[in-house]
């Protein structure tokens, strides 16, 4: 089965589950999933509709609902339609249930809860936004992270996943003749990291940037050799002041996240 339906259902936001399904869909190779999203699904008639999308695309159900009738509609209505319907987060909470002897207050969404966490999140997010691509290097010291590479490093998506975990970051573009801000050399607060990548693949990552704005490509953001050159300024410079470096050549920007994370957190440790 090459090509298969997979409804994913939520109370809430759909987040968890479309993160559980996908983690779980690459696993296997050669399929191609059609993802059908069922968010906020609170009462038994949206619940309902659900079933009727359902029978309309058969496929494997995957659902995060907290209420229990809901839950039973949903259930009974697949198990009518002879169909798999997955509750992803069940085997997890049952267990911390057992585990902490705790009981239970199932609550649609409640990782969305307007809380301290929340709030320093939209915080960040502003930062970020407002610190992109070497803008507002004036206040650039009230960041936690900045990041630093030549064009096309995915500074900008890191910045911001980053800033959706609560990070303020900034990230400042090193673009051959210009220079840096001198308030990054004077920054005492947060941990540089320099980002960097394969001249070969970044050649081709701009390649098809400049294809996509439609901009002349003889030039030299593209030339192998200008790259290269580029690129090794940039290593230089992070050597320089002893700032640590990710290649970012093969990772996703969820796995250069989760180094910086990493890094941010012993970084924080050594701090104090």
């Amino acid at each position: 089965m090459n090509s298969f339906h997979v409804h994913l259902v939520s109370d809430s936001t759909g987040e968890t589950v479309i993160l559980v399904a996908r983690a779980s869909l690459v696993q296997f190779e050669q399929i191609e999933p059609q993802e059908h999203h069922w968010t906020m699904i609170r009462s038994p008639n949206q619940v309902e509709g659900v079933l009727k999308g359902i029978a309309d695309n058969p496929g494997f159900v995957i659902f995060t609902l907290v209420n229990i009738d809901n839950r039973k509609i949903l259930e009974e209505g697949c198990r009518r339609l002879q169909l798999p319907c997955i509750p992803v987060l069940d085997p997890v909470v049952a267990g911390l249930g057992t585990y902490l002897g705790a009981e239970i207050h199932a609550r649609p969404g409640g990782q969305h809860v307007l809380d301290d966490e929340y709030f320093n999140r939209i915080e960040a997010m502003q930062f970020a936004l407002s610190h992109d691509d070497g803008q507002s290097t004036w206040d650039v010291n009230d960041a936690d992270i900045v990041l630093m590479g030549v064009s096309r490093t995915s500074k900008t998506p890191t910045s911001i996943y980053l800033a959706n975990r609560g990070i303020k970051t900034a990230n400042i573009p090193l673009v051959p003749g210009c220079p840096i801000p001198e308030e990054i050399f004077e920054a005492k607060n947060p941990l540089i990291i320099g980002l960097t990548k394969d001249p070969k693949r970044l050649v081709e990552i701009r390649r098809q940037r400049l294809r996509m704005i439609d901009q002349n490509e003889n030039t030299d953001y593209v030339d192998l050799e200008m790259v290269s050159k580029e690129i090794n300024d940039a290593r230089r410079l992070y050597t320089k002041y002893d700032w640590p470096v990710i290649n970012v050549s093969r990772k996703s920007i969820e796995e250069t996240a989760a180094t910086i994370i990493k890094m941010y957190q012993e970084y924080q440790e050594t701090s104090l």
